[in-house]
């Protein structure tokens, strides 16, 4: 029994003071050629990698971001200006690999409702795992913004809570996240996809 106990306390000692190191970069061009290691402070249990690919009318670019973080989950999203993938995991160093390349998905044959600067009724055709609709409301600067696309169902299962997003919802029915015609910016868009993904762990 004294025997089981101090080996109890011994796992107890070795395990308490490790602390999870991440992968750390933030890669403008799609990857992230100078990965630091950091040690993630208390509280953050997961190391995270995501990479958005963003298309404006001709103009595109890819981001690449890595870091620790709280919670987080593995999934796919996909607003029609921008498209994200997010890879987590819970063991040192563990994202040392980039997160998936979004924009390299086939088509799966589901289709979502995404806004646009004029209105909230185009059709986006979903690729990869994005097997559900959403819709996101919130306020940024002071304005009503919607946000719609298409998600992966590991995203819409996770339960989080997004600082200025009151209402976010998924749904499994092609088109199903409506057609209300809204007008907005792209930069409410941008503000708001950021805050939703980076806000999510």
């Amino acid at each position: 029994m004294d025997l089981q106990i101090s080996v109890f306390l011994l796992f107890v000692l070795f395990t308490a003071g490790h602390s999870l190191s991440c992968y750390e970069c933030t890669g403008l061009t799609g990857s992230c050629a100078n990965q630091n290691v950091k040690t993630c402070p208390n509280g953050f249990s997961k190391c995270m990698s995501t990479k958005t690919a963003v298309k404006v009318g001709d103009i595109g670019a890819k981001v690449q971001l890595k870091d620790c973080a709280a919670d987080c989950v593995s999934g796919f999203m996909n607003i029609g200006i921008a498209k994200t993938s997010l890879a987590c995991c819970n063991t040192d160093r563990c994202n040392v690999q980039d997160a998936p390349d979004p924009s390299t998905s086939a088509p799966n044959g589901k289709t979502c409702y995404y806004c646009d600067e004029k209105s909230c009724s185009n059709i986006l055709s979903c690729s990869g795992s994005e097997d559900r609709c959403f819709k996101a409301t919130g306020t940024i600067g002071g304005q009503s913004t919607v946000v719609k696309g298409c998600v992966s169902k590991s995203i819409c299962d996770a339960e989080t809570s997004v600082r200025d997003v009151q209402g976010a919802s998924c749904c499994e029915g092609n088109l199903c996240n409506s057609a209300k015609s809204i007008t907005q910016s792209f930069l409410f868009l941008c503000c708001s996809l950021l805050s939703f993904i980076l806000l999510l762990h």
